[in-house]
């Protein structure tokens, strides 16, 4: 019974910290060429997700401090799946922070970045996994993914702008 309750301890010793020490990383970059205002009226438009964004085809809530969004999100096999993210920060036209997931399990930090720059604005999304479930995972096709979305992002600015419906100027804020 000793030795089989120590077992038990050793067992949940080693999930409790892998669940801690597990960590991986993803992160896309681009620079799009139109000011951060254009940018953040896309990215907070979640009503349109579905019509331009490759990874979460639906996006419902708002980006809001202490607020919560919900995605369906396209998975690596085609299907999809629901995710939840609470929102941490939001920076108007620099930065969303969100996170989700099973804590020890599999938890997502993921963040949007605008930066103004020579050419238009640096859009960053970097993504950190953490917990036990990080080891068997591969989010490889994640990044892959986030990168077609910059280029899906770049693509509707540039389509907003030259309908009008957006202003695509580069700010003077680099």
């Amino acid at each position: 019974m000793i030795k089989w309750s120590i077992g038990v301890l050793v067992v949940v010793a080693v999930v409790v910290l892998a669940g801690f020490t597990g960590r991986k990383s993803v992160q896309a970059e681009r620079v799009i060429a139109g000011s951060p205002e254009a940018i953040w009226a896309v990215l907070t438009d979640t009503a349109s997700y579905g019509e331009w964004n490759p990874i979460f085809v639906r996006a419902t809530g708002r980006y809001e401090e202490e607020g919560t969004m919900r995605y369906q999100m396209k998975t690596v096999d085609g299907g999809t799946t629901k995710v939840d993210a609470r929102v941490r920060r939001v920076t108007d036209e620099r930065e969303i922070n969100q996170f989700g997931g099973m804590r020890g399990v599999l938890t997502f930090n993921h963040t949007w970045r605008l930066e103004p720059t020579a050419g238009g604005t640096r859009v960053t999304q970097h993504e950190e996994y953490r917990g036990i479930g990080v080891w068997f995972w591969n989010p490889a096709w994640v990044e892959e993914v986030y990168e077609e979305a910059l280029v899906a992002l770049e693509d509707r600015v540039r389509g907003l702008a030259r309908r009008g419906a957006i202003d695509e100027t580069i700010s003077d804020k680099a």
